[in-house]
């Protein structure tokens, strides 16, 4: 059964550990996240940007699906189904489906219209349960058509937001989706640490965990982290395999062409990385 993420998320900030939110873009995808979160008996967060959801054939569809692994694969870790940056109609839309959280990015408004449309969503998901992650600061870089500088929060702003009432807070600290340039210039620990002073045992995110070096990571969650967020790697990940699988010429040999053995080597991909990522992140163990 899907669950809010705020009990796990209570749990990783008080634990100084951190969960990881793995995106999640088909049916291979979402199998080798949950098959690894309870190989490794770690709570899990599942992430659905608007675009996937759209992939996906819609936010109804996915919740099926999801349910139906949960049932028979037997997965007994906690398991959140988040939705990832996403409008105000669109969380809306992801409550009704069945969604046991969201995230309402509104970060590109001026801070008085993101605090008032967080507390309405504030107020919706409290009343079902559900848990709700706001945004101060953009994120650099694009994911699905959401593009941001990059802007780094003011921590005073952040606590505005926290003080709404809402389950987790992601802050731009210098973070960026996709790949990180060369001439990044790190992740802002004095922004971060500004910030966890104002807002206390509020969970905070960090989004574009994919090549984040593994001290920054580890900083980031001494300071407050307890989510952050892998999307790009996995694909990265998955593509590499799938390639080597296509130019060894494997897909040509037997039944190679067959979805299920064309497929296999990037889900298995997928799971190395979630498997890493959940280590370096210190949530084996702790479902």
């Amino acid at each position: 059964m899907l669950v809010s993420a705020k009990e796990m998320l209570n749990k990783a900030k008080a634990g100084h550990y951190a969960l990881g939110q793995f995106n999640i873009n088909n049916l291979e995808w979402t199998k080798a996240v949950l098959l690894t979160a309870q190989e490794l008996n770690s709570p899990v967060i599942l992430g659905v940007s608007e675009g996937a959801g759209k992939y996906m054939c819609g936010y109804k569809t996915i919740v099926g699906m999801v349910n139906g692994m949960l049932e028979e694969l037997k997965i007994t870790v906690p398991v959140a189904l988040h939705l990832d940056h996403g409008s105000y109609e669109g969380a809306l839309k992801c409550i009704e489906a069945g969604f046991s959280s969201v995230m309402f990015d509104g970060s590109h408004y001026p801070i008085d219209e993101n605090i008032a449309k967080t507390t309405e969503l504030v107020k919706i998901c409290g009343d079902k349960g559900i848990s709700i992650e706001a945004e101060v600061g953009s994120i650099g870089g694009e994911e699905d058509g959401v593009i941001g500088a990059g802007e780094v929060a003011d921590p005073k702003e952040c606590k505005a937001i926290a003080d709404l009432g809402v389950t987790m807070l992601a802050a731009g600290i210098g973070n960026i989706h996709g790949k990180y340039p060369e001439n990044w210039a790190g992740l802002s620990f004095e922004t971060l640490d500004a910030i966890q002073q104002l807002t206390g045992s509020m969970p905070l995110v960090l989004h574009g965990g994919t090549g984040i070096p593994e001290d920054m990571i580890k900083k980031a969650i001494s300071l407050g982290v307890a989510k952050i967020n892998v999307n790009t790697e996995c694909q990265l990940s998955f593509a590499a395999a799938t390639r080597k699988y296509i130019e060894e010429g494997k897909d040509l040999a037997g039944k190679g062409f067959d979805p299920r053995k064309l497929l296999a080597p990037g889900t298995d991909a997928i799971k190395a990385t979630v498997k890493e990522k959940m280590e370096l992140f210190g949530s084996v163990g702790k479902a």
